[in-house]
């Protein structure tokens, strides 16, 4: 159950102000469809998040517990430290002629794939019995931040003070990044 909250809760805080949301957004104005938006997000989120946990199954049990939690550390540094940038306005995948589903589907994948969440989901997988736990709560934790953004809009999403609080959740993950490096590397 660690994985599965420590996923949900590091996905929706790394989602705040996040492209995935922002194309979400940007999908469902076009469309004019949200549920069908939020749909193929939670399948392209699921679907990435389970590829990031299956790895994480892979590489776990090669790893000394205090590698697993320096790598789980160096994940919250990274999501931290890309949180003080502004986020880059994703492609809005204008010229792709697939369809609402497709377009959606794939376009949230292959965002969410690259994103920093699953350098953590699979960092969480690696230290846990049930891996799945922290696909999961990934999913859960993104949808959190998406489902809004979807239901309200480019324009809504766009107004939110998204900078502030990216920039106070990317101080939380830098903060916890080092507690654990610190301890993995018995400083502390």
């Amino acid at each position: 159950m660690d994985a599965l909250m420590a996923a949900f809760v590091a996905a929706a805080l790394a989602q705040v102000g996040d492209r995935t949301a922002w194309l979400a957004a940007i999908l469902s104005d076009r469309y004019g469809k949200p549920a069908l938006v939020i749909a193929m997000a939670a399948l392209a989120l699921l679907a990435a998040s389970g590829l990031a946990a299956a790895l994480g199954t892979v590489i776990g049990p090669k790893l000394a517990p205090n590698a697993q939690q320096l790598m789980l550390a160096l994940a919250l540094l990274l999501q931290g430290g890309g949180a003080f940038f502004p986020a880059k306005t994703p492609d809005r995948l204008d010229r792709w002629r697939i369809g609402a589903v497709a377009t959606a589907v794939l376009g949230l994948f292959i965002l969410a794939f690259g994103d920093g969440v699953q350098f953590i989901v699979l960092t969480l997988a690696a230290r846990t019995p049930v891996p799945a736990l922290a696909a999961v709560g990934a999913t859960i934790g993104s949808l959190v931040v998406i489902v809004p953004a979807a239901l309200m809009g480019e324009a809504a999403w766009l107004k939110l003070p998204l900078k502030p609080l990216r920039i106070a959740i990317g101080v939380v993950f830098v903060l916890f990044g080092l507690v654990l490096a610190l301890g993995a590397l018995r400083l502390v």
